[in-house]
């Protein structure tokens, strides 16, 4: 079966997705690195005379139903669930490089061992192993993140043993291995930087993927713990007044919407830009 060459986005459509996946990836990380200076209300002060007023002046995206402002709250949970894309996609990245480059560059029966490892691990769906694993735990930020990051590092393992393979038998590495560089100097000074290409790829869609898991653990009460605010427990609040509070249920829903569209956006363009096959 004849498969057809991929085909590259226009330079147009490349920098223009590049452009906007950075833009909303830029506005909404600082929105939430700089959310106790831009929220106009502390986001677990609980206010009695303020009970589910829609969107005003005032409370810009509404109140819930203790009356805390949940606009400063989605700005305030934006930080909970970015760190947790961030370390989570970290522990995932550093466990699945490691391996892959050890399973490409040594091969035979080390290569066997993880990628039968990462075949196991791939047997069960990912949520649903952090479901069963994070009801063990006591519900806490660092137990979701480690949960997230331990569980997430296999396909980022295959791409890299797949990167490692090719480059093994590439004449620097070959050079190197004749000038009498050990195995690791090889793998981390002349392998690893030839293949951070495709991981970076991975991890940006890699934090999509750890924000929406985050969120949908603190929608269904596993993860963040009120008061404390993120936007998957923002949601579950919601959804006890769907009916008469519109807003508690939309705009944290938008919030996880734009952010998870913008790192997808700009994983994308960083394939089209970084993949190989396509510069042909």
């Amino acid at each position: 079966m004849k498969h057809k060459p991929l085909k590259r986005r226009s330079p147009w459509v490349r920098h223009s997705l590049l452009a906007i996946g950075g833009l909303i990836v830029g506005i909404m990380s600082l929105a939430a690195v700089f959310a106790p200076l831009i929220a106009p209300f502390d986001p677990n002060v609980i206010n009695v005379d303020a009970l589910l007023l829609p969107p005003s002046a005032t409370h810009l995206m509404g109140t819930d139903a203790l009356g805390r402002d949940v606009f400063s709250r989605i700005l305030f949970g934006g930080r909970v669930s970015l760190w947790v894309g961030f370390v989570a996609v970290g522990i995932a990245t550093s466990i699945g490089l490691v391996l892959g480059l050890i399973a490409g560059y040594f091969g035979r029966w080390v290569d066997e061992i993880i990628m039968r490892g990462v075949d196991v691990m791939l047997c069960f769906p990912s949520f649903f192993l952090i479901l069963a694993v994070i009801t063990f735990l006591e519900p806490s930020l660092t137990n979701i993140m480690i949960v997230i990051g331990l569980t997430g590092w296999m396909g980022v393992s295959r791409l890299v043993r797949a990167e490692t393979l090719t480059l093994r038998e590439r004449d620097f590495v070959m050079a190197a291995r004749a000038a009498g560089a050990g195995s690791v100097r090889i793998i981390f000074r002349h392998i690893m930087p030839n293949a951070v290409g495709p991981v970076l790829v991975s991890a940006t869609l890699g934090v999509a993927g750890a924000i929406l898991t985050e969120s949908s653990l603190s929608f269904l009460g596993l993860g963040v713990q009120p008061p404390d605010a993120s936007w998957g427990n923002i949601l579950m609040e919601g959804k006890e007044v769907l009916g008469i509070a519109w807003w508690l249920s939309v705009f944290p829903g938008l919030a996880i919407l734009v952010t998870v569209l913008g790192y997808n956006l700009l994983g994308e363009s960083l394939r089209d830009l970084l993949d190989p096959r396509l510069k042909q």
